[in-house]
This record gives structure tokens, sequence and C-alpha cells, in this order.
């Protein structure tokens, strides 16, 4: 399937389900939002990653438009829902000042692995811990999935586009098991150095050694 989009390009990866709140400032994007949320169709929000915009992206749904400033300015709410690939960019839309895209939808498969996702939830809270982090990921009304985790565990953004390709949810879970194996034990490394930091200079308890 293939359809024409409008699209806002963002230098953050969006993934499906996910909610995401923005404070719309552009004249073009504040064209594009008030569009989108009057004709209840969804709009595209490709990444723009150094300096140039992705072939992937993900369409988002305004749930809500909770502000109108004065000056037109918007703070609003919107809801992830399907990863795109796009197929060709339209720069111009004749009476518009926004860029639209052709794109299509790759098969995704998003069906929950409870027993996969257990399996890393005890590494992601180590992670927070070690941070000295609080997180509560909840779903609503569904299995937790692997998108509901991938900005909670540090990746950068090159690895949550590499992240956004992977259209198989084993793989996207192995992807942030491999991530966690790799800095949980760097930042386990900066806590025994804190630890041993925190010591210099004080009066220490340390048995010595029994000679024979």
């Amino acid at each position: 399937m293939t359809n024409f989009i409008p699209i806002f390009p963002l230098s953050i990866a969006v993934f499906p389900y996910e909610k995401l709140n923005l404070h719309i400032f552009e004249p073009r994007y504040k064209q594009l939002i008030i569009d989108s949320s009057q004709s209840k169709k969804p709009f595209g929000i490709p990444l723009v990653l150094n300096g140039k915009i992705s072939e992937i992206g993900t369409l988002v749904e305004v749930v809500e438009i909770s502000k109108t400033y004065d000056n037109g300015e918007m703070d609003i709410k919107t809801k992830g829902l399907s990863i795109f690939n796009i197929l060709e960019i339209i720069r111009e839309i004749p009476e518009k000042l926004y860029s639209g895209a052709i794109v299509s939808y790759p098969t995704n498969n998003i069906e929950a692995k409870p027993t996969l996702i257990e399996n890393i939830t005890d590494e992601i809270t180590l992670l927070h811990n070690l941070l000295t982090v609080k997180k509560t990921i909840q779903a609503e009304n569904r299995e937790l999935l692997s998108y509901d985790f991938a900005h909670h565990i540090g990746m950068t953004i090159e690895e949550e586009y590499h992240f956004m390709q992977l259209m198989r949810e084993d793989q996207r879970i192995e992807c942030i098991r491999r991530h966690l194996k790799k800095v949980i034990p760097i930042l386990s490394q900066m806590e025994e150095l804190k630890s041993k930091i925190r010591l210099n200079g004080h009066f220490r308890n340390l048995e010595g050694l029994e000679f024979e």
C-alpha cells in the first residue's frame, strides 16, 4: 500500500504507540497541524539524521490540540501509529506551506512477546538503578512492546534509527538486549569507581593479612 502524507521532519525518532507532545511555532507546521486535525488524517514524522531526511519515519495522529496561543502557536498531543518508508518527497504542494511524501508501509510484526520482554525488564531496571533514574513503563490496554522501552535505555539517535528499521518484534528485543549488555558493565564499573573515590581520605577498617 502506498499513499501521500504531509510530513513534519524532526531530529527525533518516534515509535509506534508513542505519545509525543509538541510545541508548534513554524507557520508551515501550524498549517499542517490544523489541516491534519480538521481532516482527522495522520501526518508523518521522518527522522532527520545528519541534516538529511531519512527514508524511514513514523505516521502519527493528532490526539489533541491542548493549547492555542494568541500568535497561533500550539501545544499538541500526538500518538505514533506505524512505520513508513519514503518513496518520494513532494517539496511543494499547491496552496500549502508544508511538504509531503509518497510512502509505503512495510510489514511490521508487532506481536507481543511477554516472555522476552520479561527477560529484558530486569536488566532495564538495573540500568535505571545505576543511573538513579525512576521510570514506570506502562502500556494502555495491551501487552508491553519493545517500542515502549526504546527511548528509556540511552540509545543514540543513530541506534534508534537502526531500531526503527527492524520489522520483527524479536529482532527489536534482541537489539535492546545487546545494547543493555554493552552499557550495563560500563555503568557498573563507573559505580565501582565512584565508590572508590568516595572512600579516598576516609578512615577505613581493614583486616590485615595473617601470616602463617
